[in-house]
């Protein structure tokens, strides 16, 4: 089998510097991230001149808006995760993968590789959807590659002799399902005798995106209210945690319906409702939390946050979390019974042959 890579290549403005990368998206599977490797190309001047070279992992935090900057107030933080001086090579061991040693006996004595290891408590890669008329820099986390030419790592950058390179930290399903959501909620009312009781469970815990979400709602009216009609919806639940206050959610399907109602005193109700979340629904909403890249046409909504610890949360610049909600509307005076599930939403891991297939192709 001869498999033929796809590799990104961007040269520094002044065409000095180029730099190849085989991937631009790095699986963190919680309790590790996947390196990130490349091969730096320099021009034989800056060779001959021995012009240090050096490469940064740079994590940019924008948490507010850009059109609501001024007098030198930024509602940004760009963090260094990791930097490492590539030209003159240091002494390490650097373990090369396939596609660097191909690329390295291809470009000659000029190439260097380099490898870097991402924090596994760097968040993983979100924005916040802007309108389309909106041009300004989205509020999110994305990360760069950033490669330099200093006298130190410390040194401030040219423009014409930097390279920045976006890329993506993406988490995918776990391949075991969890426990099957359920929930019992019951309300009492004041001087009435008996209660509304609601019991909701999903099909499953993990759910990939596109997927159809399976509500199962069963109501049980002990009471003397009278249930006017059930709803369920799917919220996604942001958390900003740099603030106090940066929790927000946002409705991202619902279904409303009427049909066995009113469900009078002393009766029943058994009723499947199915959701099906996804972007193109909500491509015209503002806040709603998408992968990192939005200028991909695949984009999709974010995929739920994993966590190792709930001690990590800090660390994490936005933590993305589903929920489905069931409303049972009892009238002005009777008002409302709620049940809410988490659950996970999430891409499915590629096999071997699909990460091939999207990197380059495969020929038998």
């Amino acid at each position: 089998m001869v498999v033929n890579f796809k590799v990104f290549k961007k040269c520094a403005p002044n065409n000095m510097i180029t730099l190849y990368m085989n991937r631009r998206e790095f699986v963190d599977s919680v309790t590790q991230v996947e390196p990130i490797d490349g091969i730096i190309v320099l021009d034989d001047e800056y060779v001959r001149q021995n012009r240090k070279i050096f490469v940064q992992l740079v994590c940019n935090f924008r948490y507010g808006r850009e059109d609501d900057e001024m007098i030198g107030l930024r509602f940004q933080k760009e963090l260094t995760l990791v930097s490492q001086q590539v030209c003159p090579p240091q002494k390490e061991d650097i373990q090369l993968t396939k596609m660097q040693e191909r690329l390295l006996k291809k470009l000659g004595s000029n190439a260097f590789p380099f490898v870097m290891q991402m924090p596994t408590s760097s968040p993983a890669s979100v924005v916040l959807q802007q309108k389309a008329s909106d041009e300004s820099q989205p509020c999110g986390v994305q990360y760069f590659v950033k490669i330099f030419t200093g006298d130190n790592d410390c040194d401030r950058s040219h423009r014409r002799s930097t390279i920045n390179l976006g890329i993506r930290k993406v988490q995918y399903a776990p391949t075991k399902q969890g426990l099957q959501p359920c929930t019992v909620v019951r309300k009492d009312f004041l001087l009435s005798p008996g209660e509304l009781e609601l019991e909701v469970t999903l099909d499953k815990q993990l759910y990939h995106h596109g997927e159809k979400i399976s509500v199962n709602i069963c109501v049980r009216n002990n009471s003397n209210k009278v249930v006017k009609k059930v709803k369920a919806m799917v919220q996604q639940g942001v958390d900003v945690v740099l603030f106090q206050n940066g929790q927000f959610r946002n409705t991202i399907a619902f279904m409303e319906t009427s049909e066995g109602c009113p469900l009078n005193p002393g009766s029943s109700l058994q009723k499947v409702m199915y959701l099906v979340p996804t972007l193109v629904a909500n491509c015209d909403r503002a806040g709603i939390a998408v992968e990192g890249d939005i200028k991909r046409k695949e984009t999709a909504l974010a995929s739920t946050t994993l966590i190792a610890s709930q001690d990590a949360r800090d660390a994490f610049g936005i933590i993305v979390s589903y929920a489905v909600k069931v409303k049972l509307f009892l009238g002005a005076l009777g008002g409302e019974l709620c049940a809410e599930l988490p659950f996970i939403l999430m891409h499915p891991k590629p096999s071997r042959k699909a990460q091939l297939e999207a990197e380059g192709s495969v020929e038998a």
